[in-house]
């Protein structure tokens, strides 16, 4: 496991940094926006999004007063290539199992 996916996988054991990555998915939002959705302090926005920034997995645009925060895929995908072992191994196991199964009579 490469360093970026164990910075991935960090970032995204806490529940609350987890949240926020589903929120992201469906565009950008303010960290108010953000904060009121999980009934966060600013200041808790705030630190999990700094994690957020440091792992690669969240962006921030500034206009203005405000800033925007949008997710990045590019971890997630680092993540996903990581996986793909492993899914592959589980489909060989139930094609196996699926195999079996069409070998028993039908009673």
């Amino acid at each position: 496991m490469t360093p970026a996916v164990q910075e991935t996988f960090a970032a995204l054991a806490e529940p609350h940094r987890r949240a926020i990555v589903e929120l992201l998915r469906d565009g950008e939002r303010l960290a108010g926006d953000l904060g009121g959705q999980l009934a966060l302090t600013q200041p808790a926005v705030s630190k999990h999004l700094k994690v957020l920034r440091e792992a690669g997995l969240v962006e921030v645009r500034h206009d203005a007063q405000r800033r925007w925060y949008r997710l990045q895929p590019a971890p997630l995908s680092e993540i996903d290539t990581w996986l793909a072992p492993y899914r592959r191994l589980w489909t060989e196991r139930l094609q196996a199992l699926e195999e079996y199964l069409d070998t028993m009579p039908n009673d």
